[in-house]
């Protein structure tokens, strides 16, 4: 396994921390600044979320610049991304800061692009992801991001920043969805 693949695979791991450090009320305190208070343990765990995220971009620049790109990472680097935003948002919406309805249509999609890809490697074709599946990605990353710091720097002048990166994420999430299957659709076509 090479470098790429175990950073991805580090990305995977850190989910369940993720998780446990937004769900769990541990009760850190409030970060104040200025006016604003940011709890703690949503700080904390959205700065892991914005590291694993940001391990996104470092593995596929590295299995890029160094000729390290392969089929387990096209299947795990999606799967990572997937996961890792699906955490995110599956927890905002418990926590009451994300809408269910936006959060189902974005985890719809996900799998149904998921079932497209191992309906495609059961024939021995793999399908990366396209650009507008990369801008998708960005936009739930950022919505999460900015929600899990309750909208600062933003939340000084009153804007929902995570609230529009959220609804622009749901946006371009059905878009991409459709473009994905109409340009994938020989694979459907073609299953025996």
């Amino acid at each position: 396994m090479n470098i790429p693949n175990k950073i991805t695979i580090s990305r995977i791991f850190l989910i369940p921390i993720f998780i446990i450090l937004i769900v769990v009320p541990f009760d850190w305190g409030l970060l104040s600044i200025g006016e604003y208070d940011l709890p703690v343990d949503h700080l904390i765990a959205a700065i892991l979320f914005l590291i694993a995220s940001f391990t996104d971009w470092v593995d596929g620049h590295y299995a890029r610049k160094y000729n390290l790109v392969t089929n387990l990472g096209k299947f795990l680097d999606p799967l990572a991304d997937k996961l890792l935003v699906s955490a995110a948002l599956i927890c905002l919406v418990e926590l009451g800061m994300a809408p269910a309805w936006i959060v189902i249509i974005i985890i719809s999609r996900e799998f149904a692009v998921t079932g497209l890809r191992l309906v495609a490697a059961g024939e021995g074709i793999v399908l990366a992801a396209g650009q507008m599946g990369k801008l998708k990605t960005t936009l739930q990353i950022g919505a999460a991001g900015f929600l899990l710091l309750h909208h600062f720097p933003f939340s000084y002048i009153g804007f929902p920043i995570g609230t529009v990166f959220l609804y622009a994420a749901a946006l371009i999430t059905v878009i991409s969805g459709v473009d994905y299957f109409i340009k994938n659709w020989h694979v459907m076509r073609d299953s025996k």
